[in-house]
This record gives C-alpha cells, structure tokens and sequence, in this order.
C-alpha cells in the first residue's frame, strides 16, 4: 500500500500530461486542417471549425478531471498529495516544447478537484515552473532570407513559395511588383541596404477569416519593418497578394483584441509569441496567447499580470466612468486598462433576460467572429482580489446589486463570477469631447466608424440590438467597437419590418404604437430616435449612414447571411491594398 502511495503522484502527473498532449495535438490538427479549408475556401467550414476549436479546451479538461476520478479517487479526498503531484509534473516538462502550456492544463485540472483555499504556488503553477526563453522545436520558427544574395524579387518570390499552398496564383509577378514598389516606399533614397539586410518570416501562415497571412520582419543595419502580407483568393480560388501591412500600429490593429482568434500551426508557441512581441512589443504576452488561439494561455498570464500590477500599485478598484448599465455593475482599476464585468443579482425594467441568457449571449460572441468590433472578454471564476484595493462605495454597490456571487474571505473579496474587458471610453463620452473642442473632423470620422461597426457586425450576422453611443467603446487608434452584448441576437432570428401608414389621425398622433409588435420585430424607422441625440453628430451621421433606418438594408443582410456568405472586413486600411 506505502509503494503504491509513493507512486501515485507519478501516475496522476503522467495522467494529466496526457490529457494535454491530447488537447494539443487536436490543436495543432485544427490549424492543419485550417490550411485545407483556406485552400478549398471553404469559409462556412471554417467558422465552424473556429468555433470547435474555442471549446476544446475545456471539454479536454472536463475529460481528463473525469478520468482522473475514476483512476485515482484518492486525488480528490487527500489533498495533501497535489504537491507531490506538482513536483512530479514538473519533471515530465524539461524536455517538452509546450511547457508553459501544460502547466496551464495542470492547473485547469487541479482546479477541478481541489478547493480555492489551495489556489497557490505549492499546489499549482501560481508562478511558472519551466522558463521558455529560446525553447525551439525540432524546425525552426522561423527562416531567414538574404535579399542581397539572391535579389529582392526572387527572395520574395521563395517566400511566397515556402508555404506550399497548393492553389495557383492569379498574377505573380503583378503581385511582385506591387510587393516592391510599397516596400520601397518604406525605405526612401538614399536609403541602402546594408550587408546584414534580412527578411525573418515565421515558419507557418496565419489563417483567419478568408485570408492567410505572412508575417515577418525586414532587418537593414539599425532600422527594422515589422510587416504582414494577406494571401486573398479570387473566385476562380486563385491566390493573389492583398496588401502589405506595415510598422507595429498597423500590426497592433491586425491582431486585435476585437478579432477573431488565428489558426497557426505551432510546435512552440513560446517561440512564435515571442517573436511576434518583436513586432509589437506594447501587445502584452497574455493578448498575444490569445490572438494565436490559446485563450487559456492567455488568460493565464492576464491574471499574473492583474496580481503583480495590485503589488505594485495603491490605487483602488472604483466603479467605471459612463452610464451605469442595468444588467452589468462595472468597474475599474484606474492604473490597470481594463473593466470588471458583473451580472447584477436583478435587472430594472425593461430588461426582461435572466442570468443564464446574458451568459448564452457573451458566450455566442466568443464563438462568432468579431470582425474587429466586438471586445473580446476573458471569463473567471472565483477571483479573489485584496479587499482593502476596493472603494468602500463599490464595495456596498456589489454587496447590494451582486450579492449571489459576492464572497468575503478574510483580507479578500471573491468574485463567483467576472467578465474582464480591454477598457475604452464609451463612445457617448468621446463624442461628447469632440463636440466641447469643437473637433468636428475627428467627430466625423468617429460617427462614420460607429456606423460602420453596426454594418459590420450586421454583416458578420450579429444584430446589436441596443445600440446606444453608451455601448460603444473607442479604442487608442480610435476604432469603434461595441462591448454590451446582454441584447445581441443572431441576425436571423430578427424580423425587420416597416412601420405600416396609419389609418387615422388618432393613430398617427397616439402615444403607444397602432401596430402590432410582434416577438422578433425591429422597425429600423424607430433607431432614428435614439441612435444619436445631439441634432448636429445626427446630422453627420445620417450623411453616411441613413440607410440603417431602411428595413430594406437589414433584410438585405440577413438574405446574404442566410445564403452563407461572409462579408469581406479586411482588418487594414483600404488605401494601402494593391490594384488588381
């Protein structure tokens, strides 16, 4: 009994790695398979397979914490054992090219069977166990080209080549051409290429959406160009070169956190991270994990960063600036860029929803592609942060709005349930700031973007449903991107009709509708009301976007997404994509 005791945490070590090694293999497999699904365009199948692989994740945890139960019940009723587990866990990972990764797994799981109380370094990876700086696999992550060796046509034309896309290309030697001429915009005269000039890509394409993407960095002596080239198919499912995408702002927009997820075919994602914090090194890890597909790995790191940003800091956690929502209390960390979601305990009228639906609807939005104007949301469980970080008044607003998921543990405050954001101003203060400074340019081009995020998201399939200014966030390249999701709907279960004449001069002046709203029905007439209130943003507004009040203009995008086409959103500037 005493030997199989000493070997138990051996078992359960090796059990859990390989549960891992599963879900990462299934991972990997995932973005092969995006390749194939690239190459034949099929998008509807791509969508589907972006949504299954989301739910990997947890569904490989949920098996590996079953089977752990049933092989070892022990590991559930003696937790003095986990240590002996951690450490032994840790010694299958030297020689493991995905080790920060697997740690994370390891904690999924032990969080699975122990209690909180346990949730530190001598139970679980609280702190990383195995350092990933120069992990490499058994390729390389990524090839080096020398332009001054082989010339900069055929040194493109080897990169275009390496990725054995199996289509033809439409033009190639046009897309070379636009490929040169917009390098060269980069590097003026009398600007010279020096003996260590270089092109470093990685090693796998970046698949999402309809589009593969090169991504990469040229190196001339002091200078280096961060860049991405995006892979297009014509409808004859042709390749052909889109744009070159350039300088970290431009790549920074392109990973976004209002996008979809990529598919990369990574043996060490350290590596690829790693690299891509080259390109773009105000991206945090955490958001980088994240962009490649491992939300888990990135929520991770998001939370050390919360807790190592509390150390190092005094202020204190205040409710979020804006108006207040009645479904969610936000709040704030002032020195930290980010907003804590939580699910009131009860919602005024007219909200008519309940918890479980504005879970199934932030849920739907991490399933469905953003298109670049839904925030991405990290959900928790369980958070406990020091309670004396909290403002007194915030502290009485959660004990009497949030009260079902509030806990009190000691010197901390425990959050049952959060939704954490990227923070952005709301969209009805940053209008209000322009139209005070009198910056009607910008307030223009913002009132544009706004609309354009509506159509956007009409597009991708998604209707807002409240699209008030207040649910709208402004991002720091001033992108508008909306962050309320407790109404969104499927575009398809939506009925947009139009307002019927009416029949009297009683009707026409009566306070309530003279017509039947029935469950489902939206007249876009009605968004005129309240999409923008000031009479002056409205004026501009309408100049661009008058065609959202149209019922003809919704139904049109319902019909093309029922048909199962995918709006191009191409997640760079129009003016810098090549004539064809």
């Amino acid at each position: 009994m005493q030997d199989r005791r000493s070997g138990l945490p051996q078992e359960v070590a090796r059990a859990i790695l390989a549960g891992f090694d599963k879900h990462y293999g299934l991972f990997r497999q995932a973005a092969v398979r995006a390749k194939a699904l690239f190459e034949g365009a099929a998008w509807p199948e791509m969508r589907a397979l972006a949504r299954e692989r989301i739910q990997m994740y947890d569904r490989r945890v949920e098996e590996t914490v079953r089977g752990l139960l049933d092989r070892f019940p022990q590991a559930e009723v003696d937790e003095s054992l986990w240590p002996a587990i951690k450490l032994a866990y840790l010694g299958l990972l030297h020689e493991h090219r995905q080790p920060e990764c697997a740690e994370t797994f390891y904690n999924s799981v032990a969080c699975g069977v122990l209690h909180r109380r346990y949730y530190h370094n001598e139970f679980i990876f609280w702190r990383p166990g195995i350092a990933t700086e120069h992990l490499e696999g058994e390729a390389p992550t990524y090839r080096g080209y020398y332009p001054l060796k082989n010339g900069l046509r055929n040194t493109l034309k080897a990169i275009a080549g390496s990725f054995d896309l199996k289509n033809r290309w439409e033009d190639p030697q046009r897309d070379l051409r636009h490929l040169v001429h917009a390098l060269r915009g980069h590097f003026p005269r009398p600007a010279r290429a020096q003996p260590d000039l270089q092109i470093q890509v990685l090693s796998a394409l970046f698949f999402r959406n309809k589009a593969a993407y090169v991504v990469g960095r040229i190196i001339n002596a002091h200078r280096e160009l961060p860049f991405a080239v995006p892979i297009l198919q014509n409808g004859r499912g042709e390749l052909y070169l889109d744009a070159l995408v350039v300088g970290e702002d431009q790549l920074l927009v392109l990973f976004s956190f209002a996008r979809a997820y990529f598919f990369v075919d990574m043996e060490v994602p350290a590596a690829y991270v790693s690299f891509l914090r080259w390109l773009m090194p105000k991206k945090p890890r955490a958001e980088l994990y994240m962009s490649v597909g491992l939300a888990k790995q990135g929520k991770t790191l998001f939370y050390r960063d919360l807790h190592y940003h509390l150390r190092h800091s005094t202020d204190r956690f205040v409710t979020a600036p804006g108006i207040a929502g009645m479904v969610m209390l936000v709040f704030t960390l002032p020195s930290f860029p980010f907003v804590f979601k939580v699910i009131r305990d009860r919602f005024a009228p007219p909200k008519d929803i309940d918890r479980q639906t504005v879970k199934d609807r932030y849920l739907l939005v991490k399933l469905h592609d953003r298109v670049g104007r839904m925030a991405d949301t990290l959900e928790y469980s369980l958070v406990a942060l020091p309670l004396k970080r909290f403002d007194p008044a915030l502290v009485e607003e959660l004990k009497r709005e949030c009260a079902s998921v509030l806990e009190f543990d000691g010197d901390e405050l425990v959050l049952g349930h959060v939704y954490i954001e990227r923070r952005m101003q709301p969209l009805n203060l940053h209008v209000e700031d322009l139209k005070r400074d009198g910056d009607e340019e910008r307030l223009r081009m913002v009132l544009r973007e706004y609309g354009n995020a509506i159509k956007e998201l009409a597009g991708a399939g998604i209707f807002p449903g409240d699209m008030l200014l207040k649910n709208f966030g402004v991002t720091r390249h001033e992108r508008v991107v909306f962050y309320d999701y407790d109404e969104i709907q499927p575009i398809g279960e939506v009925s947009f009709r139009s307002i019927p004449p009416a029949k009297s001069y009683e009707e026409e002046t009566s306070a309530e509708p003279y017509w039947h709203v029935g469950e489902g029905d939206v007249f876009p007439e009605q968004f005129d009301r309240f999409l923008v209130s000031d009479p002056r943003a409205r004026e501009i507004f309408y100049e661009y976007h008058r065609d959202l009040l149209d019922p003809v203009f919704w139904a049109g995008k319902q019909e093309r997404v029922r048909a199962g086409e995918q709006e191009d959103v191409f997640p760079y500037p129009e003016e810098i994509r090549f004539p064809r």
